[in-house]
């Protein structure tokens, strides 16, 4: 049975935490109450999950819904496989601790990202070297045009850098239920030459890592410079770094012989926005109750009573610094309502 609230304040559905009224909010936590809810034609609507990857700069006058389908059961397994079937409701980084207590490997590396399964698939999010496209199997989407459901296996879903078929063409056009993952049961194949995981492994004296280990690394490293949205209002990464050609990178590393730079497929290099961002003078300003985390250039924060619109001007203040300095265009990672 659902139940409809109207004038609804986001701010605590959110992790920037900006004051932003819906017209309506409504939840489901089944696929029959999300055919029972577009049975009503919501006009417009948005889809909520954990609220992680989005800043809310006006209110919004139309339909917010909300994800709440939850549960983990064994979709299939072999000798070397489990493929855990997910709801999109559940919070993500309590499914990671799930799978290292079941010791299921492959998703240790995203330890501590903020938000819901459901978001995993559309954003690919990634994290010290893995992508969840490197252990997603499929989902199952309800298509709300169509009014049923469909399976979207690996290839069908369009994976690119931060990128899904559900966040372009699909869009506003198919509601994510389940996602099912593959994960190693055995011999899992440990992701430490990314980032700092390495030198944290041994700064806490492991010298044979686990998933475990590798997940509490990861947690440590996340937790030293990223600040906790329950503290301090944040989306995480505002920003996804940049990727060029290989021949402006050239140029570029001329001129900056220190940028950080990974390769990034034939003939391409992608760059550290935060890096950049840093390099432009943005690193730890504030303005008053919003700025930029003093520890990580790439996240913009909300000290609490900040609203949206001044977040989002921010962001486009140092899009602009960047684009003199380096001639590089930074693109938001985070959603603009």
């Amino acid at each position: 049975m659902i139940n409809i609230e109207e004038n609804i304040n986001l701010k605590a559905h959110t992790t920037f935490g900006v004051d932003s009224r819906a017209s309506k909010f409504v939840r489901f936590s089944s696929l029959d109450e999300l055919k029972e809810i577009f049975a009503l034609k919501p006009e417009p609507f948005m889809i909520l999950g954990g609220g992680s990857n989005m800043l809310l700069t006006q209110d919004y006058d139309g339909w917010v819904i909300q994800n709440q389908i939850k549960g983990i059961e064994v979709f299939k397994e072999d000798d070397d496989y489990i493929y855990l079937k997910v709801g999109a409701g559940e919070n993500w980084h309590e499914f990671v601790q799930y799978c290292i207590n079941h010791n299921y490997g492959g998703v240790e590396n995203l330890s501590l990202i903020p938000g819901n399964v459901g978001t995993s698939p559309m954003q690919n999010i990634g994290a010290y070297g893995v992508e969840i496209k490197d252990i997603f199997d499929h989902l199952e989407a309800y298509l709300i045009n169509e009014q049923t459901t469909k399976t979207f296996h690996n290839s069908e879903c369009n994976f690119g850098y931060r990128e899904s078929i559900f966040k372009r063409e699909l869009k506003n056009k198919a509601v994510i239920t389940h996602v099912c993952y593959r994960l190693t049961k055995k011999n899992h194949v440990l992701k430490m030459s990314y980032g700092a995981i390495q030198d944290e492994l041994q700064k806490q004296g492991v010298e044979i890592p686990s998933i475990k280990d590798i997940s509490q690394a990861v947690i440590a490293i996340r937790q030293s410079k990223l600040p906790d949205p329950k503290e301090i209002g944040n989306a995480g990464s505002f920003f996804k770094n940049p990727v060029i050609s290989a021949g402006e990178f050239e140029l570029l590393q001329s001129k900056y012989p220190e940028m950080p730079n990974y390769p990034a497929g034939t003939e391409k290099v992608k760059l550290a926005a935060g890096w950049l961002i840093e390099q432009s003078g943005w690193k730890g300003k504030t303005f008053g109750n919003f700025g930029v985390h003093k520890k990580q250039a790439l996240v913009l924060v909300n000290y609490g009573g900040a609203q949206g619109k001044d977040i989002y001007d921010l962001s486009a203040q140092i899009i602009e610094d960047v684009r003199a300095k380096f001639g590089v265009e930074l693109e938001r990672e985070v959603n603009i309502i």
